[in-house]
Parts: C-alpha cells; structure tokens; sequence
C-alpha cells in the first residue's frame, strides 16, 4: 500500500501559447542567476569590483553549458548515434542531458579566458562563486525530476520518487529520488565552503578545491543508488570513477597550495576600487575632513576666549592699579 511519496510532474514542458516552458531549462537558468548573484557578493567581499562575476559568466556559463553536454553525448553516445537514434537529438540540450564534469571542465575554460580579459587570477575567481555553483547544481536537479530521469533503484521509503513515465525504456514505480539526494548534498557543500571559508580564509583556489571534493564524495554514493543505463569499469559505473580521480585531484591540490601559497589573496582584482567602495571611501573622506575643520574652528575659538579672558584680565588689573594711584593721590 501506497501511503506516501513524491509526484512526478504529469509532464516537463508547459505551453504559453505557441511557446514552450520546459521546466529542465527553467532550473538551469535559475541555477547560473543564483550562481552569479552569490558570486557576486563574494567577489565584493574580497575586495573586487561589483559586475565582474557577472561579465566573466558571460564567458564561463556557454563553456559550461557546451562542456556539459559533450561530455553527455560522449559518455552516452549510444542514445544519439545508434541504430534507430536521430544524431540530431545530441544538439537537443532543452530535453536534458548535462554532465557536471564536462561544465565544469570547459566552464572552467571559459573563466579563464574572461579572467585573462581582465587581468584577474582565474583561482581567486572560482573560490568566490564556488558555493554559488554548488546551489546552481542544487537547483539544476530538479530540473531531471521535471523530465522524470535519473532515478534510483526501487524502495518503498515515504519519500520514494513516482515514475509515471514509460518513455524510453522506463519502467512506472516507486524509486529512491536521486536528484533531490543530489540537490540537498549540493546545498550542504555550499554550505560547508561558506563556512570554511570564513573559519580557515581559503584562497588561491583552495575554496573551490573544497567544494569539487566535497561533491565527488556525495555523487559516489548517489551514483552508486541508480539503475538509468551507464558504461562500467571494474564493476563501477563511469561516473563513480570519474567522482574518485577528481576526488583525488582536488585534495592533492588543496595540500599542495596551502604549503606553498598559504593564506588568501590581498588583491584580486588589480586597479581601483569599484564604484560602491570609492564613494565609501570618499564619504569617509569627507567626513574626516569635516572634522578636522570642525576641531579646528574649536581651537580657534578657544583660543579666542583664552585671548579675551587674557585682555579682560589685563584691563581689570589696570583699572585696580589706577585706582590705587588714585587713593595714594
């Protein structure tokens, strides 16, 4: 008996007249604004100018979306190029289809070259929008329930996921709910950077370092759980190897940095302050200088009282020595 579990949506696609809405698109773009917007305010935060998370992502984020789907169609080239399949569909990224190592690989690609632009080390960068990609993944997750994929293997838990779906292959049923194991573990990865971050000053790309390998660790043992068709090597599917080499990779990274370029940036973004920081700063400014007049004008007006207290001083005693010339007169 059937006595709790999440729904499925009936479909993926709503219709706004002739144009189509398709949920899976709409977490992607939710996922980049999210991203940029924290981003952004990390970047600030660290001493760079406001807008320019925004202007590198418009280099990084096509990389991303582009890396992240060759690496779908090369890891499952069968779903376009085999026999009976429409290569076509391989261009198709609104259906779905999007591997988190190949946007990271070539977003990465991206960064760089807009970093470059703007004379900005590309490690500094990726430690101020880390958490924000881990949220965008988070978001991104949901995207696959809307398209009911990527589920895991059968239960009976209250929170199982309901399939409905007999599209390709699918069998309807009661399944661990993969993407939402995968969308909570990304929010706890943003977290546990945020926080070290703040606990430990990571730089020089030790922060992103941190979230690679605190996500590997959550998508082994999430990967582990599906049943959707996968290359195995040595029993392991794909992307559970994948999830180790890159595991291993960032902590070599992590303890190879902190040896040789301890503590965290002062600069990371050369020239002058952004716009926000230089009125700031001029306020502050003016309002020292402000002072400095004020203080000023009180130093002369006393020294003007101590002035008339001297002069009155000074008549008093001449009028008592007159008067005492006077009496003796």
């Amino acid at each position: 008996m059937e006595l709790a579990y999440i729904p499925s949506p009936s479909h993926g696609v709503y219709h706004l007249g002739p144009i189509p809405l398709r949920g899976y698109a709409f977490c992607i773009i939710i996922g980049v604004f999210v991203a940029v917007w924290l981003g952004n305010k990390r970047w600030i935060a660290r001493g760079g100018r406001a807008g320019t998370v925004a202007d590198i992502a418009v280099w990084a984020v096509p990389f991303g979306l582009l890396g992240g789907r060759l690496y779908h169609v090369i890891t499952d080239y069968e779903l376009y190029f085999s026999e009976g399949r429409d290569w076509v569909d391989s261009f198709k990224i609104w259906e779905g289809g999007l591997g988190i190592w190949g946007a990271i690989a070539l977003g990465a690609v991206g960064a760089w070259i807009g970093c470059r632009r703007r004379g900005i080390p590309l490690p500094a960068y990726a430690d101020a929008i880390a958490p924000g990609i881990a949220l965008a993944q988070a978001i991104g997750r949901w995207g696959n329930w809307f398209n009911q994929e990527l589920y895991g293997r059968e239960t009976d838990l209250p929170w199982a996921l309901k399939i409905t779906s007999s599209t390709d292959g699918r069998v309807p049923g009661l399944y661990h709910p993969t993407f939402l194991y995968e969308s909570l573990w990304c929010i706890g990865v943003a977290l546990l950077v945020i926080w070290a971050d703040r606990r430990f000053k990571l730089g020089h790309g030790r922060a992103f370092a941190l979230y690679v390998a605190a996500y590997c660790v959550g998508r082994f043992w999430i990967e582990y759980l599906r049943v959707d068709d996968a290359h195995h090597i040595l029993g392991l599917r794909l992307n559970n190897w994948t999830a180790l080499i890159v595991l291993l990779l960032a902590v070599v990274y992590m303890v190879v940095s902190a040896k040789k370029r301890p503590g965290r940036e002062e600069v990371v973004e050369p020239g002058a302050p952004d716009g926000e920081t230089e009125d700031v700063e001029k306020a502050e400014d003016a309002e020292k200088a402000e002072d400095a007049e004020k203080a000023e004008d009180v130093e002369k007006a006393e020294a003007g009282t101590e002035s008339e207290e001297t002069a009155d001083e000074a008549d008093s005693t001449e009028v008592k020595d007159e008067a005492e010339s006077a009496k003796k007169g």
